[in-house]
Order: structure tokens, then C-alpha cells, then sequence
């Protein structure tokens, strides 16, 4: 009888069932039941109001000729947007080293895991995921804007299945290029074909052909026949082309998996000298090693270090080639925030690990233990979203005054929204995780799934309100919109400070993230 372990019919079965009894064991180790109960029930309100809420928006007041440029703009970008998805997908997988685990590699050491159940959960947890998430919903609302009369149906199944496609054969690219880092100099290989895509891509659009050959894809078909008769067809050919994505995704996921992670073992074996104490320019000397501690717990994590540069990057370069506006440009600094957020500041001090414990046992004062933890989370959701903006100036040069004073004000709003959430939720339900890998999480699946998706309301929702004070004629008014967020957001982010000062709670917090 074959094992989960094997590609054949009989493994597949056993990897199915073992998948669910996996998924089963994350079910009855989640902690607040009833808020992962809401939180998903969130996710799925989120789903149909995006797949049918743009067809119930009145738009009898809006300029008709206006409108009908931009649905037709939308129109002819549909095909290019579910290039975009692909992708998404395929940079999701690669930087998450392959997709995420069901089963954290200490906990499933002493489990028969195959290959096959691995990748199995990598497709189930592809969804935990913000940018995932962000950009299936822009999908969805795209095509209920421009799908015709009793055609939406169909076309937004068409657009479910391209979804599940995409996400099907993004997985196999990740294990593929996981497989190849893990070889003697795939680490180089990798990031120099990494480099000549990028190049490939800022060539292809100074010469002006990169949008002509987008849309001169497969998916512009696919966009416009899903809205029309032949959605039926479309949508079992999708839906056979994931079947196919999922099968051919166990042979790469059984070879990557077989080799040594040579990235993490290269961090956890390496010598490295001592350095000097770092003298502080400003603060104190205490606060100088904390800094210098928790950056450097940060940078050598393979994944989050991954993570960074795919939050940094990929959303700056869609705004530097697609040259989106500076009312969108207002979305995309809370949405990479808040994914810079759930790479590790949801459980900002599991970085630490059992670690913790001796971390405690230095003469620091509890205050600066958290204020510099506080501080380092700001710098890296500040720095991937200031990329963001930093390159859609490049792109759209300086902005207007008040929508200027509004991307600045919506910058540093939704920064300091996350920042006080993330600290919130690291004081009041950490949890043991070993970031070492690049497929672990910071927290349960379950966990992961309610803060997404409570970040992507929050932030998109604030930038959306900025968006509307972008098109007053006060310079003023967006500045003035941002105080009552900052006083609510530093209310809320010092609450979470005072709990950490009292020691029983700090003590339940050093024990728990310790407890790996």
C-alpha cells in the first residue's frame, strides 16, 4: 500500500485524509473560537459584497460619459488584472519558500508528513494571505462593474476558477524555485533570475510594448468570454487546469522538500564575530543593544527578510509600470503595512523565542523592552509602504498640495492604526512560533485569516476616507481628519504598553513565545 509520501493514487487518497485530520488539529487548537467564527464570517461578507455590491451603486448622478471611459478602461484591464493575479500568486509561493505549512517543522518532525499532504495544505492556506485576499476581492468588484445584464454570474465564477487555477500553478512555480534554491548555488541562481525578470519587465515598459503584450494574453479571452454564453466552457476548463496545477505540484514539493534548507541552515550554523556595543546618537545605550537585537532578529529571518522585500517591491513596481493615479496610490500603504505587520508584528515578540526568557533577565527596564519592539515593527511597515510611494513618485511626479498632505496624512494614519493593533494582539495573544523557516506564521492559521482580514477593513476603509479628503479643495482638511485616528490609535497603543509593565501579564507573555 503506498504511503502519503507517493504521488499515486493511493498516497493521494492517504495525503487527502491526512490533510484533514491536520486541518481538524488546527481547528480545536484555535483559542477565541467565536471571534475566528466572526472573523471568517467577515472574510465571506467581504466576498459577496465585493462580487455584488458595485451592481447595486446608484450612478445616475455621475457624468455618463465619464463613466463609461472608466468601465471601459476597467474593461480592457480585466485580462490584464488576472495576469496580475498569476503573478501574485507565483510571488506569494516563492517568497513563503514553497507555501505555508499546516504543521509547523519542529511539531511535524515526529509525524510521517508526506510531500504530498504538505503541499496539499500549502493550496488550503494560499487564502491566509492579505494580498490574496486584496486582490481576488479587486477582481471580483472589477468584474461586477463590468459584467453586462444577466451575465454576472458566470463571468465572477469564471473569475473563482481563474482564481483557484492561478493559485494552483503559482504553488508549483514555488516549490519549483524552492527546489532550486536548495540546491549547491540555487540561492544565486535565484535571485539573478529574479534580477533579469525585473530588468526584462522595466524594458518591456520603457518600450512602451509591455501593455500591448499583457493584453495580447490568454486572459483577455478569458475575460471576455466569461461574460458571455460560453461561461459554462470557461469555467470547466479552469477548473480542469487547477486539477492538473494540483496533481503536477507534488512532484516539485517532494523534490524541494528532500533537500536541505540551505538558507536557514546557513543562519542557524554561522559564525559570526562579536561587535562592539553600538553607541546611541540619541537615547540611551540600553535602548541602542535592544535596537540592535531585535533588527538583527528581524533580518535574519529568511522569510521575514523575503517578505520585506516582496512587500517593498511588488506593490512600488504594479505603481511604477501601471502608473496608478495618487487616489490609488492612497490604498496601497496601508494594505503592504499591514501585510509587513502579519510577517511578525501580530506576535511581535515570538521573534525572540525561548530567547525571551534570558531577555528578561537583562538590567533593561520593561518599558524600553517594549517601546523598542514597538519601534522596530514602525520601521518596517514604515519603510515597505514608503517604498511604495517613494516609486509612484517617480512615477506620477510631486502630487497636488492637498492630495500630497493627504498621502502623507494617510501614510502615517494607517502606520500608526496597525502599529497600535499589532501591539495590541502581541499582549493579548501571543503564542510559541519558530520563525526560522519562511513558511512558518506568527500565529495560527485561523488567527492569521481574523487579523487580515480585520487589517484590510481597517486600512482600506481610513484610506478610502482619505481619498474622499483628497478631492476637497482644503489643504487643511485631510490633516485635520487624521487627528482623531492618531489620538484613538496612541490611546489604544499605550493601553497595550501599561498591560505589558504589569508583570503578570508580561510574565504569561515571556512564558508563552518561550515555549517553543
Amino acid at each position: 500500500m503506498r504511503s502519503s509520501t507517493e504521488a499515486g493514487p493511493g498516497g493521494w487518497w492517504d495525503a487527502v485524509r491526512d490533510t484533514g485530520h491536520l486541518v481538524a488539529f488546527r481547528a480545536r487548537t484555535v483559542r477565541r473560537r467565536r471571534a475566528s467564527a466572526l472573523g471568517l464570517a467577515v472574510v465571506l461578507g467581504l466576498t459577496v459584497t465585493f462580487a455584488l455590491g458595485p451592481r447595486a451603486v446608484d450612478v445616475g448622478s455621475v457624468d455618463q460619459p465619464a463613466l463609461e471611459r472608466a468601465l471601459g478602461a476597467l474593461q480592457d484591464n480585466l485580462g490584464a488584472a488576472l495576469a496580475g493575479f498569476v503573478l501574485l500568486a507565483v510571488s506569494s509561493a516563492v517568497a513563503s519558500g514553497g507555501g505555508r505549512e499546516l504543521l509547523s517543522r519542529t511539531e511535524s518532525a515526529v509525524h510521517p508528513i508526506g510531500p504530498v499532504t504538505e503541499h496539499l495544505g500549502a493550496l488550503l492556506l494560499a487564502p491566509v494571505n492579505l494580498a490574496w485576499l486584496v486582490q481576488a476581492w479587486a477582481l471580483l468588484a472589477v468584474t461586477a462593474l463590468v459584467a453586462p445584464d444577466g451575465r454576472l454570474l458566470g463571468a465572477q465564477l469564471v473569475v473563482l476558477a481563474w482564481v483557484l487555477a492561478a493559485t494552483a500553478w503559482g504553488q508549483v512555480v514555488g516549490w519549483v524555485v524552492e527546489g532550486v534554491r536548495r540546491t549547491a548555488h540555487g540561492v544565486l541562481v535565484v535571485r539573478l533570475a529574479a534580477v533579469l525578470a525585473a530588468a526584462a519587465l522595466a524594458g518591456l515598459h520603457l518600450a512602451g510594448v509591455l501593455l500591448p503584450l499583457v493584453r495580447s494574453l490568454p486572459t483577455t479571452w478569458v475575460a471576455a468570454t466569461g461574460q458571455t454564453a460560453g461561461w459554462p466552457v470557461v469555467v470547466l476548463l479552469l477548473l480542469a487546469v487547477a486539477v492538473a496545477g494540483v496533481v503536477a505540484g507534488a512532484r516539485p514539493a517532494a523534490w524541494a522538500l528532500r533537500l536541505p534548507p540551505r538558507e536557514e541552515l546557513r543562519v542557524q550554523s554561522g559564525v559570526h564575530e562579536a561587535r562592539p556595543v553600538p553607541t546611541p546618537r540619541r537615547g540611551s545605550p540600553d535602548r541602542a543593544l535592544l535596537r540592535r537585537l531585535d533588527r538583527g532578529s528581524v533580518w535574519r529571518s529568511v522569510g521575514m527578510r523575503r517578505g520585506l522585500l516582496v512587500l517593498g517591491l511588488g506593490p512600488g513596481v504594479v505603481a511604477l509600470v501601471a502608473g496608478l493615479e495618487w487616489r490609488s496610490v492612497l490604498l496601497l500603504p496601508g494594505l503592504t503595512a499591514s501585510g509587513a505587520a502579519l510577517l511578525f508584528g501580530v506576535n511581535a515578540f515570538c521573534l525572540d523565542g525561548r530567547g525571551m526568557v534570558w531577555r528578561e533577565t537583562l538590567p533593561v527596564s520593561a518599558g524600553d523592552v517594549f517601546d523598542v519592539r514597538a519601534q522596530v515593527v514602525a520601521e518596517c511597515m514604515a519603510l515597505v509602504s514608503g517604498v511604495t510611494v517613494v516609486l509612484a513618485l517617480l512615477r506620477n511626479g510631486p502630487p497636488p498640495l492637498v492630495t500630497g498632505i493627504a498621502v502623507a496624512a494617510c501614510w502615517l494614519v494607517v502606520v500608526v492604526q496597525v502599529l497600535a493593533m499589532a501591539m495590541t494582539w502581541s499582549i493579548r495573544s501571543p503564542y510559541a512560533v519558530d520563525l526560522s523557516s519562511p513558511r512558518a506564521t506568527p500565529a495560527p492559521h485561523a488567527a492569521m485569516a481574523g487579523y487580515a482580514g480585520r487589517l484590510s477593513l481597517v486600512t482600506t476603509l481610513t484610506a478610502m476616507l482619505f481619498t474622499g479628503a483628497a478631492a476637497l479643495p482644503w489643504a487643511w482638511a485631510p490633516a485635520v481628519l487624521a487627528l482623531p485616528f492618531l489620538v484613538w490609535s496612541g490611546g489604544r497603543f499605550l493601553r497595550a504598553r501599561r498591560r505589558w509593565l504589569t508583570d503578570d501579564e508580561r510574565a504569561r507573555v515571556v512564558l508563552t513565545v518561550a515555549a517553543v
